[in-house]
């Protein structure tokens, strides 16, 4: 069975500094850069994520003259409306300059369209488009898919149900993963939502035992 390394949203503006910044979302990259050589060493592929966002998207504050993490609906659906981040070819929107980004084989960019938010690397939050991730995995025959990166409860918890949903195995890294957290257990329960939807959540040190 062929597998990847999917690398969610590692990037300046979810990491410290950053315009929405994650609690701790920069020691993701240490792990994320051992599991790149581990992965690597046994010939599985190494994607990423990256949000790209236009300067006007819909899920800004900004764009909705309202304040940050309260709550509304965008294209018909519940919506959280975030401090404006990863702007199309912003600094915050790299990928964190310490992430052995050299050893990534492709990287596949979403929430692009300004009317609707897309946390899930392989669709917008409405399902009606996917970005071009699946077919990617599909052309290199891979069929198991190893996640961590950010944010636990919103990109890395969508992307793993989108996984998982298209058929996928899927192997949740679960330290190296941080999330936003605006209620206290949510990455706890993103954690117990993905398990239960089929995901096995594995520390590093188990998985590259």
């Amino acid at each position: 069975m062929k597998r990847a390394l999917l690398m969610v949203d590692i990037q300046n503006d979810f990491c410290a500094g950053g315009a929405l910044a994650v609690p701790e979302g920069d020691s993701t990259v240490d792990v994320a850069n051992a599991l790149i050589s581990f992965c690597k060493g046994r010939g599985d592929a190494v994607v990423a994520t990256q949000d790209w966002h236009p300067a006007n998207h819909g899920s800004f504050a900004s764009v909705q003259k309202t304040e940050p993490y309260t709550q509304g609906k965008l294209d018909g659906l519940r919506q959280t409306w975030w401090p404006d981040h990863c702007v199309q070819g912003s600094e915050g929107a790299q990928l964190h300059p310490l992430l052995d980004a050299k050893e990534i084989d492709a990287v596949f960019q979403k929430g692009e369209n300004p009317l609707i938010d897309s946390y899930s690397g392989f669709f917008d939050n409405g399902h009606r488009q996917k970005t071009l991730l699946d077919d990617w995995l599909f052309r290199h025959e891979v069929k198991q898919v190893v996640v961590l990166g950010l944010a636990t409860d919103y990109c890395v918890k969508y992307t793993v149900l989108d996984a998982l949903a298209l058929g996928y195995d899927v192997t949740v890294i679960t330290d190296g993963c941080r999330g936003v957290n605006l209620h206290p257990q949510d990455s706890l329960r993103a954690f117990q939502e993905m398990s239960a939807a089929g995901a096995t959540l594995m520390t590093f040190a188990d998985f590259t035992y």
